[in-house]
């Protein structure tokens, strides 16, 4: 594939060699460190395919609120060109359906309000004590895997982490508990780099039949869930049509469930890596909360998040990104940038002087809409957890923990714990 950047390079200088992001996700932390010590503007080639990314917080927070970027695919000149086709491997995730995440301007506000309608602060809260039922039993379900492992090992991730958001978004949507584990595999089947192209495209095929049967029926039956609401959401405007309602859920589920199996998990094991600040929260000396923030901002549950396409030249410091450049936000680069943060952005520290800011759930219009519960979930998950096992700790030394093949998402293959303080 030719660089499409000889314009670019001759107004700026020579551009730096792109960095190769590994699919298989081998070195992430390395891969991190070369993007944090970099220029705000770099190249990425992702699977052949070149793009820029973004690695500053305070460029990332310019762009994420510049029109002149882009999420309709439409504007990328190498899908106009055919260097880029629908067998690209990563095309479901660049433009997986119309929803809220893949439409801009007024359009991606009618389809946005439509969802904040539904997802209001009271219904969230109202949702609450679901999710504390919920994590209650998963943390049964902890103690009764500890007690028949032979070692006392818990994989956090697959008994608690994992199950958790699922239960939670399907019992917010209306989806059947039945169809809880197929969602599940799905989805693992879709952001797996192991997963073959077509067999990728297939279960994105499958999702969107299982979400158009579910949106038909709550049509016909409306319950008393998000799935109705944004059904029948249609104040400020022309209601939300099939697509639209499947489009909007099958991102939000996606991207949500994802999102908080890895906010649970980098939690968990960051404090527990350093127990000095594990017991500051104990003791209740730092809020569960900035706990959850600085886990979001150290280890953020996106790694790279695809893509926004420049609609005209657009300048970053000495470098331009041409028109028509498909733009990359490097979340985990962008949160160890040392500007906003009075101490070594690089540490897990719950105590810095100064707020946590991070933009990890995004920024500007199209910041996540789950964030909310998200962080919710975790702020019930998390006391309960500690609270039922004080004696928490890590199975396996923390360099010998894996991240799944996943480009885009930063989540761990499995987090082994022991729940008794280390009696096996």
């Amino acid at each position: 594939m030719n660089c499409p950047h000889a314009e670019a390079a001759g107004r700026t200088g020579a551009l730096p060699e792109p960095l190769a992001v590994d699919p298989l996700v081998r070195d992430l932390a390395g891969e991190t460190a070369r993007l944090a010590g970099g220029p705000p503007l770099a190249r990425l080639e992702l699977l052949g395919v070149p793009a820029w990314t973004i690695t500053r917080q305070a460029e990332a927070r310019r762009l994420l609120t510049d029109d002149r970027l882009v999420k309709d695919i439409e504007a990328w000149r190498l899908w106009q060109s055919g260097e880029v086709t629908a067998e690209w491997p990563l095309i479901g995730m660049v433009n997986p359906g119309r929803s809220m995440f893949t439409v801009d301007g007024a359009e991606h506000r009618r389809l946005r309000t439509k969802t904040a309608q539904a997802i209001t602060p009271r219904r969230l809260e109202a949702l609450r004590p679901t999710v504390e039922r919920i994590v209650a039993e998963l943390l049964d379900d902890v103690e009764r895997a500890a007690a028949e492992a032979a070692d006392g090992v818990v994989d956090l991730k697959a008994v608690f982490a994992r199950p958790l958001p699922m239960r939670v978004v399907c019992t917010l949507m209306g989806v059947d508990e039945a169809e809880i584990p197929r969602q599940t595999r799905l989805w693992e089947a879709f952001f797996s780099m192991l997963t073959p192209h077509e067999e990728r495209m297939a279960t994105l095929e499958e999702l969107r039949g299982i979400f158009t049967e579910m949106v038909r029926e709550k049509t016909a039956n409306p319950q008393d869930d998000l799935t109705s609401a944004l059904i029948l959401a249609d104040e400020g405007g022309e209601p939300l049509t099939e697509e639209e309602v499947v489009g909007n859920l099958q991102s939000m589920i996606g991207a949500g469930h994802e999102t908080t199996i890895q906010l649970v998990l980098a939690t968990v094991r960051h404090l527990l890596g350093h127990p000095d600040q594990l017991r500051l929260v104990l003791d209740e000396k730092v809020p569960w909360a900035t706990a959850i923030e600085e886990a979001l901002r150290y280890d953020p549950p996106n790694s790279h998040l695809l893509m926004r396409f420049a609609t005209e030249d657009i300048e970053v410091g000495d470098q331009i990104i041409p028109k028509g450049d498909g733009v990359v936000m490097s979340y985990r680069a962008i949160g160890r940038d040392p500007e906003p943060y009075d101490s070594d952005p690089d540490a897990f520290d719950i105590t810095r002087p100064t707020p946590i800011r991070h933009i990890s759930f995004g920024h500007g219009p199209h910041i996540c809409p789950g964030a909310a519960l998200s962080r919710l979930e975790a702020a019930v998950a998390l006391p309960a957890l500690f609270a039922r096992f004080p004696g928490l700790e890590l199975a396996v030394p923390d360099e010998d923990i894996r991240n799944l093949p996943v480009l885009t998402q930063n989540e761990l293959e499995a987090l082994p714990v022991l729940t008794d303080g280390g009696v096996r």
